[in-house]
């Protein structure tokens, strides 16, 4: 049986907790953090719905619920309210150790009931979890003290991982039942750093320091999160002072701001992908509008130009921090190459091919404005694009209908690095999060979603990843860095994830 290794023996519970997700182990109340917020919270259960896998609230859902296993800054594992997990020899069984004392906001006691009653919950198809089929693998748990085991109906090689991912959240099994759906969406609670004081849909959320966490007791008393999805609002709200904290703001910004007094930042890379679905429909079932798609997109220039050198091109759907990124993968640039391709398909500068690209505007840095000088370069080979413009809510709500437009700009989250929700999830068409649905692809990736051995289960996706480039199935664009700007009053730590967490903040 493989296990997690508790490494910091002796350490008090609280100490012990906070070393292991970068809290800091003394912490202080100390008054008032406001953060300026790039997206709405549109709904208070993290593990249902289009908003469970939204990467981009993950820091809200943190900030007041536990996953069952959490994510240090580098997206290492650690102990959580689960402190041990494995796998027996033959795959057949799971093994989790549950951590005693903790209890919920309101005071009741945490116990091995409310992780199995959110395991089964997850995995019960009536739920309406997205990640229903990965949950789905384990049944039939049993518990012991705050031990429990469960039957693998399905080898999943990443099931623990998920559980430091999307929709990867104990819930209360008790306050849940008594209260409902409408209930929990009124009054949420979780065994979270802070609890919801208050929340005002789409404008702000008010949250309190719990001063029981396992973890150890935040640093801030009271977070006040504002939800600014203008990125140049978002700028004169850390300008101004009226936020101590911001994210995805302009590069060009960024580089403005740090640069005046009071005011620091970080811009790192993070484990998200900028990217353009294209939608097995119309004209993209070419192979050769595809490719000319693809091969006339200079990501450099729109690094260097656009995004002032923040963040890195990328060819497949897999960065370096990934287990199955392979540097080998490689996809010109080759303009006249482009005209080439399209001409054998019947195209031209003075003929384009048409179709329309969604965009968000201001939910990324430079979002629009890349999908304008995309647009421009593909203008230049023959290719004609109308651009439309949507909130990151409604590409969710296209994406699960599977009618995205032929062309779709996205960020794809990817915080475990692993390649089946990278490229799996991205590409496989029966998979919700999926627009392109040809069985050749399904059928390479069949097998893997399976596969024992760890080794010949990432050769399979580098293998995928290859041919996805081949036959053009999909634009990456870069790994996105990810800035952020604070006062010089507060320590940020960032988060590989991209999780904007305010119990990893401090006063200076």
């Amino acid at each position: 049986m493989t296990i997690n290794r508790r490494e910091l023996l002796g350490y008090s519970a609280a100490a012990l907790g906070a070393a292991a997700i970068g809290l800091p182990q003394i912490a202080k109340a100390a008054g008032e953090l406001t953060i300026a917020y790039n997206v709405n919270l549109p709904s208070w259960d993290p593990t249902t719905g289009p908003s469970a896998v939204n990467p981009t609230i993950q820091g809200l859902y943190q900030s007041v619920f536990d996953q069952f296993i959490p994510q240090k800054p580098d997206l290492s594992f650690a102990p959580g309210l689960l402190t041990e997990w494995g796998w027996n020899e033959d795959r057949t069984k799971i093994m989790m150790t549950v951590r005693e004392g903790v209890t919920w906001h309101d005071g009741s006691p945490f116990t091995a009931e409310d992780v199995v009653w959110s395991l089964q919950r997850a995995g019960d198809e009536k739920t309406g979890n997205p990640i229903q089929f990965v949950w789905k693998n384990v049944n039939n748990f049993k518990i012991d003290g705050n031990k429990i085991t469960g039957d693998v109906v399905q080898f999943d090689p990443v099931y623990f991982k998920w559980m430091s991912f999307l929709t990867g959240y104990i819930m209360p099994k008790a306050y849940y039942e008594k209260v409902g759906a409408e209930g929990f969406e009124k009054a949420p609670i979780g065994t979270g750093p802070y609890m919801v004081d208050k929340f005002e849909r789409n404008a702000f959320l008010r949250l309190k320091a719990n001063p029981n966490y396992w973890g150890g007791k935040p640093a801030f008393e009271n977070v006040t999160i504002k939800f600014v999805t203008d990125a140049a609002s978002r700028v004169a709200e850390i300008e101004s002072g009226s936020s101590q904290v911001t994210l995805e703001i302009p590069y060009e910004e960024y580089d403005r701001l740090i640069a005046k007094d009071g005011l620091a930042g970080s811009c790192k890379n993070v484990s998200d992908i900028g990217m353009i679905f294209f939608n097995d429909i119309e004209v993209m079932l070419d192979k050769n509008v595809r490719q000319a798609a693809v091969m006339a997109v200079d990501k450099k220039l729109l690094v260097d130009r656009l995004l002032r050198g923040y963040g890195q091109p990328i060819d497949t759907l897999e960065t370096p921090e990934y287990a199955a990124y392979d540097p080998s993968i490689k996809v010109e640039h080759n303009p006249e190459k482009a005209k080439e391709l399209l001409a054998a398909s019947g195209y031209s500068t003075e003929k384009p091919v048409k179709f329309t690209i969604q965009t968000t505007k201001g939910f990324k840095p430079k979002d629009y404005e890349m999908i304008q000088a995309i647009v421009g370069m593909w203008r230049k080979v023959g290719i004609e694009a109308t651009i439309e413009v949507y909130e990151i809510a409604k590409h969710y709500e296209l994406r699960a209908a599977d009618k995205l437009a032929p062309a779709a700009f996205y960020n794809w989250g990817n915080a475990i690095g692993d390649p089946t929700t990278s490229t799996g999830f991205a590409m496989y068409g029966p998979s919700p999060h999926s627009v392109w649905d040809s069985q050749d692809l399904i059928d390479m990736i069949n097998p893997l979603w399976g596969e024992k051995d760890e080794a010949k289960r990432i050769a399979g996706w580098k293998a995928v990843d290859k041919y996805i480039a081949e036959q053009a199935y999909v634009l990456p664009l870069m790994q996105y860095a990810q800035p952020i700007v604070h006062a010089k009053g507060v320590n940020v730590v960032q988060h590989v994830s991209g999780a904007l967490l305010p119990a990893l903040m401090t006063p200076a």
